[in-house]
């Protein structure tokens, strides 16, 4: 099991700000005249100059607050000094890294030359990340969950905190064998020699929530895959959630632009679930009785025997990652169907009447191994990790079906009028949108979105960041519904992969089958309405009909010739990519 990764957000388009960089001369002018207009100078009430020694009493003033009050009064001295200590490590470090972003940032105010602000910046950023990364491993829990999210969103956070944080994905906590077998003998009253013939002492993997061992039934024999929750995880989630939402709002009330507390929140709704492997026990069984009737998707979802909270006993089922392209090439598994498989799955998890939108759909939780009996492909996709889902309500879905075919169309006003609908977001925050939802550069947004990213454009994407971009690219994110970040993620996790794939035919057919889906339930709504307006025989309505079906069946007729093309050169000899 791979460490849990927030699957990277697109940055935001240069087109976006380029108003705004003209009226500074150079990237890092603007960023500092941008915190000098928000009362990040020298004459804010933020940064007024206070001593270090002030500031780290009063942080260790709130660690010992939160602590209390996360823990209770009925804890023993043990853990209330533990829990206190947790919480110091947390705010000293945060009000240090705060106070060094203040020298720093009115240091920087007397100094003219550009790029020894900027140096001075990055060295800063480097500092605090250092510092943010020691806490992260010493408490580690939820901790390092948290900061594998950090890591991902190097669209959001300097790259010297993302790639401070990396090492986070590999350094998930292992629980021990004796600690595990108190669990089990706590939570299901025997031990687990009761219950199984066979059980691996080290797990054959480890992510930041739980840890999975290889086991075998000792009643029926069958091989199984076990999830066990880390059992220090109940000691400690309350005080972690709590100290993760001071951290966010103590952010906002020194950088009131900067605000990061939607991050907290999500987490504060996400873990619960995450914890429950009850919960995930019925979403996947869910999500497993769903893709049951759409068999031509290579989607293999393992069974579940038996869950409680924090045990789930499951089919083993392994496989290589979607990425391991030299088991793909080995294997003659073509990589353009797997990308092809990869869109329609997700697509039917967004698009799909009444589907289940799996919300951790990171690399580490899919696999791909070979199944010559397949029909139609010769391989299956397994999806692990079933512990958060969210339903996508109908009318979001049909909104943003809307929004793809205007993205795919280029229609501008249409992106305008639906990015509204779908997320609330503003005409001046449309281009940054569109880009964040497309991952594209907004000016390829009105040639064709269904293009290969070049080298150059993800280079002016990743630099519009530098050029004052955040501040607005934080708001959009507070302000957008919870579900479509979620949906954003999805959007990212098949963009990244087909680009890691390196597919022949590049993003053209995922685009295609895409449109295939929006297309679709758009139909599906027009005939709803049709349907409400009366017989859909009338002459009026079979009209309207006739025209809902020619647009759906406009998409359909360019994916069939495109899946023919594919199909003509397999049949003469043209062969996928090779490495």
């Amino acid at each position: 099991m791979k460490a849990f990764s927030f699957a990277t957000f697109a940055k935001p388009s240069l087109w976006t700000c380029s108003s705004y960089i003209r009226q500074s001369s150079t990237p890092l002018r603007a960023i500092r005249n941008t915190a000098r207009k928000r009362g990040y100078g020298t004459r804010s009430r933020i940064f007024r100059p206070k001593s270090k020694g002030k500031i780290i009493v009063a942080a260790m003033g709130a660690a010992v607050s939160v602590g209390t009050l996360a823990v209770g009064f009925g804890d023993d001295v043990r853990h209330a000094y533990e829990a206190a200590e947790r919480s110091g490590r947390v705010a000293s470090t945060l009000f240090v890294n705060i106070n060094d972003y203040r020298v720093t940032l009115n240091a920087n105010e007397n100094i003219e030359d550009m790029e020894a602000q900027n140096k001075a910046l990055k060295d800063c950023h480097q500092r605090c990340a250092n510092r943010t990364l020691k806490v992260l491993e010493k408490n580690g829990s939820i901790f390092i969950k948290l900061g594998q999210h950090l890591s991902a969103m190097n669209y959001l956070l300097p790259t010297e905190w993302c790639d401070t944080f990396i090492p986070l994905q590999d350094k998930c906590p292992v629980s021990s064998y004796q600690s595990i077998e108190d669990m089990f003998m706590k939570d299901t009253g025997e031990h687990i020699s009761d219950l199984f013939s066979e059980f691996t002492e080290q797990p054959i993997g480890a992510a930041s929530l739980a840890q999975v061992h290889l086991a075998t039934i000792k009643e029926t024999g069958q091989k199984v895959a076990v999830k066990v929750q880390h059992p220090s995880l109940d000691e400690w989630a309350s005080l972690d959630l709590a100290l993760t939402r001071f951290s966010f709002s103590t952010l906002k009330r020194f950088f009131p632009n900067y605000d990061l507390e939607w991050l907290s929140s999500e987490m504060e709704y996400s873990l619960p679930q995450e914890l429950d492997f009850a919960l995930e026990s019925k979403n996947a069984m869910r999500a497993k009785e769903y893709f049951s009737h759409l068999p031509e998707l290579p989607l293999v979802i393992p069974e579940v025997l038996w869950a409680k909270r924090r045990i789930l006993v499951m089919e083993n089922v392994s496989g290589h990652r979607l990425d391991d392209l030299a088991f793909l090439d080995t294997n003659h598994i073509d990589r353009d169907e797997v990308s092809a498989a990869l869109a329609r799955i997700f697509n039917e998890m967004i698009f799909g009447a009444n589907a289940p939108l799996h919300c951790d759909p990171h690399g580490g939780n899919l696999a791909i191994r070979l199944n010559p009996s397949r029909r139609g492909a010769k391989f299956d996709i397994v999806l692990y990790d079933h512990g958060l889902y969210r339903d996508i309500p109908m009318k979001l879905r049909r909104s943003y079906a809307k929004l793809w075919l205007a993205v795919l169309d280029t229609d501008e006003e249409g992106m305008r009028k639906y990015s509204k609908e779908v997320a609330g977001v503003t005409d001046a925050q449309f281009p940054l949108f569109a880009s964040a939802i497309t991952g594209r550069d907004y000016r390829i947004l009105t040639s064709s979105v269904a293009t290969t990213r070049s080298d150059e454009e993800k280079k002016m994407i990743n630099e519009a960041l530098g050029e004052g971009m955040l501040q607005q690219l934080v708001e959009m994110l507070g302000q957008v519904p919870r579900i479509i970040l979620l949906i954003l993620k999805t959007n990212d996790l098949t963009r990244s992969l087909d680009e890691n794939l390196h597919t022949r035919q590049g993003p053209v057919r995922t685009f295609l089958i895409l449109a295939r889906y929006c297309s679709r339930t758009v139909f599906e709504e027009r005939v709803e309405e049709l349907r409400g307006m009366g017989s859909l025989f009338w002459p009026r309505n079979l009209f309207g009909l006739f025209r809902a079906w020619a647009g759906y069946f406009r998409v359909e007729c360019k994916l069939s010739v495109f899946e023919v093309m594919i199909w003509g050169k397999r049949l003469v000899g043209i062969s996928s990519w090779k490495g």
